[in-house]
C-alpha cells in the first residue's frame, strides 16, 4: 500500500511539472496572429480562439509566433506540440492530425483598377497576369499546380500588397479579410478591387503532431462546446471592423 501510495506522488509530481504545450503560429498573419510594435504578447483573432479552446479543454499551453516557414519545421521535427492555422489540403493531412476547422476563410484574387481582367472562370483565365503569392503558402490544390506566371519572393501577406499597390505583379492571391486589412492598413481601398469569383472556402485547421490523439481529441471536444455555447461567435464579433 505505501508503494502504491509512493507511486501516485511520483505520478502526480511528474504531471504538476509536466511541460507546457507549445503552440505556434506565423507572427506576420493579422489579423489572425501577430504582434504590435514594441510587444511579443501575440495577438489577433486565431490566437484568441486557440486560447479560448485550450483553456475550456483545460491545457496548460503558451503561444509563440515565428514566421511561417519556421512554424512548419517545427511542427514537423516535434519541436511544437500544434499550430494553427492550416488549410485542409491532402498533403496537411497527411503530415499531421487536423482538428476543426477552426474557422473558416475566403481566399480571393485582388487586383487594381490598371488590369483588365473582371473575373474569371478558369484558372486559364489568369494566364496572361503575373500573380503574387507568399512562399511556402498553399492555397487551393488546382491553383497551387496551375501553369501560371508566380512571383512568390513576398515573405508575408503584408509585402504580398505592397507589391500589388506598388504596381510590381498584377494579381494576388490570399485570405479577402486578411489582404482588405492591410490594404486599409494603407488607406487604399479605392485603388484595390476583388475579382467576384473565390478561389476557395476555405476551412482553417489547428494541426497536432501524427499521434497526440489525447490533446488533440480534448482541443477537439473543448472546439466543439465553445462553437456550442457561442462563445467563438462572440470572439469572432471583437475582431470584425
Amino acid at each position: 500500500m505505501r508503494y502504491l501510495f509512493i507511486g501516485l506522488l511520483l505520478c502526480l509530481s511528474v504531471s504538476a511539472y509536466a511541460a507546457p504545450l507549445l503552440a505556434v503560429a506565423d507572427e506576420q498573419f493579422a489579423p489572425y496572429s501577430f504582434t504590435q510594435a514594441h510587444s511579443e504578447t501575440p495577438i489577433g483573432l486565431d490566437v484568441d480562439l486557440v486560447s479560448a479552446v485550450l483553456n475550456e479543454a483545460k491545457l496548460d499551453f503558451r503561444i509563440r509566433l515565428y514566421p511561417w516557414q519556421r512554424v512548419k519545421q517545427m511542427l514537423e521535427q516535434h519541436d511544437a506540440n500544434l499550430a494553427f492555422a492550416f488549410a485542409g489540403t491532402a498533403e496537411r493531412k497527411d503530415k499531421n492530425l487536423l482538428v476543426g476547422p477552426l474557422r473558416s476563410g475566403s481566399t480571393v484574387f485582388m487586383t487594381t483598377h490598371k488590369t483588365a481582367i473582371t473575373d474569371w472562370q478558369s484558372l486559364n483565365d489568369l494566364m496572361p497576369y503575373v500573380v503574387g503569392q507568399v512562399r511556402g503558402y498553399a492555397y487551393a490544390t488546382n491553383f497551387d499546380h496551375a501553369e501560371l506566371s508566380r512571383d512568390t519572393s513576398a515573405k508575408n501577406p503584408r509585402q504580398l500588397v505592397s507589391m500589388l499597390l506598388a504596381g510590381r505583379i498584377d494579381i494576388i492571391v490570399g485570405d479577402k479579410t486578411q489582404l482588405m486589412y492591410f490594404v486599409h492598413e494603407q488607406n487604399s481601398e479605392s485603388k484595390v478591387r476583388i475579382l467576384p469569383r473565390a478561389l476557395v472556402e476555405m476551412p482553417r485547421y489547428v494541426a497536432f503532431n501524427k499521434g497526440d490523439e489525447q490533446n488533440s481529441q480534448r482541443f477537439a471536444s473543448a472546439l466543439q462546446r465553445l462553437k456550442d455555447n457561442g462563445e467563438l461567435h462572440a470572439i469572432f464579433q471583437k475582431w470584425q471592423h
